[in-house]
């Protein structure tokens, strides 16, 4: 079995905890910011819906410019219903570019560049580890933080949450009840 698809029930688990967290974003809040610094909510969920995105382009391609950007990036007004199915489609192109790759590709390094400036040159598993998956973690994070403020309804996604506080909801894959 490849790394790729040990890896498969982490990343289902993972991606249905991103899109239960964006299901709960509103249509008429996604300009709202809970700082002048922060982005808004709207983009915050667009950019959670490109992240799974990379999964694929890190397999497939040697590199990423950031200056380029993702071909399918949303604006920033879209309704939910929009960021979702892009969020599921990138998912599910991410789901099968991981369960094909090969060990032997995992290893092959991969580069971050921002026009002519690389950025980091890592081997692909690490990438999709540390800048993928742990990226879309984080700005999930702040997505549930972003809820919170705006006193929705925070899920449960590794433990109970003050809306969700039945222990049978997060216990994951292979958990029991």
């Amino acid at each position: 079995m490849t790394l790729g698809v040990r890896w498969l029930p982490e990343f289902d688990w993972e991606m249905s905890q991103t899109r239960r967290c964006l299901e709960r974003v509103p249509d008429d809040r996604f300009d709202w910011k809970p700082h002048l610094k922060c982005m808004s909510l709207g983009r915050l969920a667009t950019f959670l819906a490109m992240l799974p995105s990379w999964f694929r382009i890190t397999l497939a391609q040697d590199s990423l410019d950031l200056t380029v950007g993702p071909q399918d990036a949303l604006p920033p007004r879209v309704s939910r219903e929009t960021v979702l199915d892009q969020f599921d489609r990138n998912a599910a192109a991410g789901r099968e570019a991981l369960a094909r790759v090969s060990d032997e590709r995992l290893q092959m390094p991969w580069t971050l560049r921002s026009a002519s400036r690389e950025l980091f040159t890592r081997p692909r598993h690490a990438v999709l580890r540390g800048a993928v998956l742990n990226h879309l973690i984080h700005h999930r994070a702040q997505l549930a933080l972003y809820l919170r403020l705006l006193e929705l309804p925070v899920p449960a996604i590794y433990g109970p949450s003050a809306d969700e506080p039945e222990m049978d909801r997060w216990l994951g894959p292979g958990g029991h009840s």
